[in-house]
């Protein structure tokens, strides 16, 4: 029996809608501002572009027209930039947006059909300068809460003179507002980390505060229910955390969560009737979805939803505009820079589609105020009548009159374009479309659903081609999962850890038998820990490597599981012998010290085929070869002009591929010529960069950054570099550089950043769309490294394709990346090619510098007690019906008539077997098929 309640919504899924039904033809702007990018009424969504500086807004329509596309225009709202924007949640039509220009504006919109008006129904001047947030009251009419700079202010609509209160002054700009649910308080974070919770009509000071945010970065905060608040910003370390907090007790959270390093604002959206809690981060590609509950855990993660392009915003579509007889709880719609994505989040219920479940939605809130702002202010606190979902118990809405005159011989006819706009503003429903205007009172569900936003289902003789259209290219890795394994295996209480290692380090690295980890101690301390021997490290002082300078990168002979080579700050590459058992005393020794750079070393990389061979790159500009058998340089590569952010050796061995801070990446052939094979245009960012070999060599794989400083990945053609990427997908906003590692068994790539909580995962394929995105692995807490094992330390009979080691603070932790399969009794040789045993060399170190070439032996990984699943017997399907010849044989036609009929009847009546469909629903917990 779980200790905590099941949830009805906890299977609740994320539908991204297909890209015919996207708002397509958006110029979304990037702009440094506080406020929303996108807000959403039930009928029109507004969103930021880029025309005019940021003045001008976007408008398209939250349902389809008839044809079942969405028009997009747009309106001149401000001399400057639009730095928020808020509907009124009791008319649908009623836009507020602020601006830099030190204005608020109402603004009453008329159906997209139709001209909108150039002038605002209402100018506040609130007179602090530069405005960044308005909101709208949650019970009461004409009521806003405007944020300057450092103050909030509350204003009446229709008391333009003077604002009903200027609350105290903050020590910072103020980040975000919040109303709670009921009205009665509004809160606030501030650069200055306070939470401060005002009651406006008390008193101007705070009634409660604390400085309780971690980090002065983009904090952003709400109301949930129950007089909590949530919070999101970024912790110390720069990792993006979601925080719950009692409302009356601000000095510690209730609740944290940690969603991994990312330098974008993570922007919530909170549904109340159903406690679903959405967070974006901007330049992301994920939704997260959690419930947000009175009582521990508090916060439960629901879902996380990938996207196909990164998020410029997010809006919240009201709860009346959602297509609930599908079962569809929440939506929302993504901003990106050229489409809004809506993206729609379902129950999975038996009979959806064809009944209310009624569970799933209590009554919500209604369209109509409880009470006016001048009542408000005097102390009101009445709340707004609840409505029911039901579609036939909503309340109900005149029909949209006849189609009007158009909008210029109206204006021939006498009347202005003011007057048009409110005339048209005020009927029953001249922002509807044509499907949904009809009957306004229906549900979106009764109008074949289009009116939510999404075309029906294919017909089945179009299903095959339908799903690929709908899924794209499909991957047997796509719901990969990541799960960190049993605390047994984990080295814990690791003290002293460097967590400052330079960019082209990959922070730790790990072989069959021991990791060596780097230590913040003087000297270039580094210590090694036997895999054989985990769990708590003593408390006490711990024999380790002394190198006697700060240590720059290190790397474990792939081909001797003892040999370690390190290089330091003076430009020297030390390789040590690490005892066989591991370091029961400090060394300070090598066996090898190698000198020929001028100046410091960044990274260095072992051959990946012949013994021995090592390459090293400096800040002297020159990439070098060494021969470990001679401890001699041998080759010194040129042609680099600034720093070389990362090396990779081509998996035959012959060639060498470097990404550089002058822009380029180039492939050398050491043994034949010093200066490079190729070189072509590399990522146009210049905060870092790795690079490795793909699709059997022939491709690279570069990740880096984009001008804005957006991570990205790209591929290039290994024969033809000079033309560019062949392909590249966005990632995310974030300072610390991917660093990949890739299976050639596979093709699957998986990377994370020293920092990240994220670890992200792609198939690469030679072909459009090169990149196939798969499910991610977030961990708890942000790690400093992650390495990988040789593949025989995958558990193949558990689907393990790769097993990694995850660095922390101060723990070790094992991670097992397995592909869900049923039948895992068999082994599943689709996945698991021969693999190449590149743990023994190929060849000597001297023969390959000679002209040799060599290739690495392969070996199965099938146990001998398993048969494959491509042998595996063929299950012969069971009928649950005679076939038809048994009627069919020597009867009469009226018996075969009457016998079919009678036959078809019985087995469309026959409801004793249980429906698929009835392993998804519940509500209590025995009902959940776990």
């Amino acid at each position: 029996m779980n200790r905590f309640k099941t949830s009805k919504f906890k299977n609740t899924t994320p539908k991204i809608a297909k890209k015919d039904e996207w708002i397509n033809n958006v110029r979304a702007g990037s702009f440094a501002c506080q406020g929303n990018h996108i807000k959403a009424s039930s009928k029109l969504v507004a969103f930021n572009t880029e025309q005019a500086g940021g003045g001008m807004l976007g408008l398209s329509s939250v349902q389809p027209g008839s044809d079942g596309q969405r028009a997009v225009t747009q309106i001149s709202c401000h001399s400057d930039l639009v730095t928020d924007m808020d509907f009124s949640p009791f008319d649908e039509s009623l836009l507020a947006t602020c601006s830099v220009d030190e204005t608020v504006k109402l603004w009453r919109l008329c159906d997209l059909a139709q001209e909108q008006s150039s002038s605002p129904e209402l100018t506040l001047q609130p007179g602090q300068g530069r405005l960044e947030l308005v909101l709208f009251h949650p019970t009461s009419s004409g009521l806003l809460a405007v944020g300057t700079t450092k103050s909030a202010q509350i204003w009446d609509t229709n008391c333009q003179e003077a604002p009903l209160a200027v609350l105290e002054q903050h020590g910072d700009q103020v980040q975000s507002l919040g109303w709670k649910l009921d009205g009665s308080l509004l809160a606030s974070s501030c650069k200055d980390k306070m939470i401060r919770v005002f009651d406006p009509r008390a008193q101007l000071a705070p009634v409660q505060s604390a400085k309780s945010l971690q980090s002065n970065k983009d904090s952003r905060i709400l109301w949930t229910k129950d007089d909590f608040l949530l919070t999101t910003g970024f912790d110390t370390m720069r990792s993006r955390e979601v925080r719950l907090w009692d409302s009356r007790k601000l000095s510690s959270s209730l609740s944290s969560v940690s969603l991994g390093t990312s330098s974008g604002t993570l922007i919530p959206l909170f549904d109340e009737d159903t406690g679903l809690l959405l967070l974006a981060g901007m330049g992301n590609t994920g939704i997260d979805c959690f419930e947000v509950s009175s009582s521990e855990p508090f916060l439960s993660q629901v879902s996380h939803c990938l996207t196909d392009t990164s998020t410029k915003g997010i809006a919240l579509v009201p709860k009346l505009a959602l297509d609930v007889m599908s079962c569809e709880v929440v939506r929302v719609l993504q901003l990106t820079d050229s489409c809004i994505v809506p993206i729609s989040y379902q129950v999975p219920r038996k009979n959806s589609g064809h009944e209310f479940h009624d569970d799933l939605y209590p009554d919500t809130v209604g369209t109509t105020p409880a009470m006016s702002a001048e009542e408000w202010w005097k102390g009101g606190n009445k709340q707004v009548e609840r409505v029911s979902l039901h579609p036939d118990k909503r309340p109900k809405q005149k029909a949209a009159p006849a189609k009007q005159t158009p909008a210029k011989k109206e204006v021939a006819s006498g009347g202005s374009k003011e007057d048009q706009a409110r005339d048209c503003s005020t009927s029953s429903s001249p922002l509807s479309t044509p499907s949904s205007s009809a009957a306004p009172s229906r549900s979106p569900s009764s109008t074949s659903g289009l009116s939510s936003g999404f075309v029906p289902s294919p017909s089945p003789s179009q299903s095959a081609k339908a799903f690929q259209n709908l899924m794209g290219p499909t991957s047997k890795f796509r719901h990969i999962q990541g799960t960190v394994m049993h605390r047994d295996t984990h080295i814990t209480n690791i003290r002293g850890l460097n967590l400052t290692t330079p960019g082209e380090c990959d922070g730790f690295c790990v072989n069959r038998q021991r990791v060596a980890v780097p230590l913040a101690i003087a000297g270039g301390q580094i210590a090694v820990f036997e895999r054989s021997q985990p769990g708590k490290l003593p408390d006490t002082a711990l024999p380790t490597i002394q190198n006697s300078v700060n240590v720059a990168d290190f790397a474990w002979d792939p081909f001797d599981t003892h040999r370690l080579a390190v290089a330091g700050d003076d430009a020297k590459i030390r390789v040590w012998q690490v005892p066989e058992g591991g370091l029961k005393e400090t060394l300070t020794e090598p066996k090898i010290i190698m000198q020929g750079h001028t100046e410091k070393i960044y990274s260095i990389k072992f051959h990946p085929l012949a013994s021995g061979v090592l390459v090293s790159s400096s800040y002297d500009l020159t990439v070098r070869l060494w021969n470990l058998e001679t401890g001699k340089q041998v080759k010194v590569l040129d042609g680099h002009q600034d720093q070389v952010f990362g090396m990779a050796w081509s998996p035959d061995g012959k060639l060498l591929a470097t990404v550089c801070k002058d822009g380029k990446v180039r492939i050398y052939d050491p043994r034949k010529s010093t200066s490079p094979l190729q070189e072509g245009p590399g990522p146009e960012g210049h905060r870092g960069a790795r690079v490795v070999w793909v699709c059997d060599g022939k491709y690279l794989l570069v990740s880096g950054f984009d001008s804005r400083s957006e991570r990205g990945l790209y591929l290039y053609s290994a024969s033809s570099l000079s033309s560019g990427a062949v392909s590249s997908v966005p990632v995310n906003v974030s300072p610390s550089t991917l660093i990949p590692y890739y299976d050639p068994d596979t093709s699957v790539v998986i990377l994370t950043g020293k920092g990240d909580t994220r670890v992200y995962i792609y198939e690469i394929v030679p072909e459009d769309p090169y990149f196939i995105e798969c499910s991610s692995f977030n961990s708890p807490e942000p790690h400093k490294g992650l390495a990988f094992l040789p593949k025989t330390e995958c558990n193949v009979r558990d689907v393990e394709v790769a097993v990694g080691l995850m660095l922390t603070k101060t723990t070790i932790e094992p991670v097992a990346f397995k592909v869900p399969r049923v039948k895992k009794e068999f082994f599943q040789d689709d996945v698991y090619s021969d693999t190449a045993v590149w743990w023994e060399p190929a060849l000597t170190g001297s023969a390959w510098l000679s002209g040799s070439n060599g290739l690495h032996k392969k070996i199965s990984l099938k146990p001998k007690d398993m048969t494959p699943v491509s042998e595996a017997p063929k299950e012969a399907p069971v009928r649950k019906y005679l076939p038809s010849s048994v009627y069919l044989e020597e009867k009469t036609d009226e018996q075969k008539k009457d016998e079919l009929l009678n036959a078809m009847v019985a087995k469309l009546g026959n409801m004793d077997d249980p429906l698929p469909q009835e392993s998804f629903e519940g509500v209590d917990e025995d009902e959940w098929d776990d």
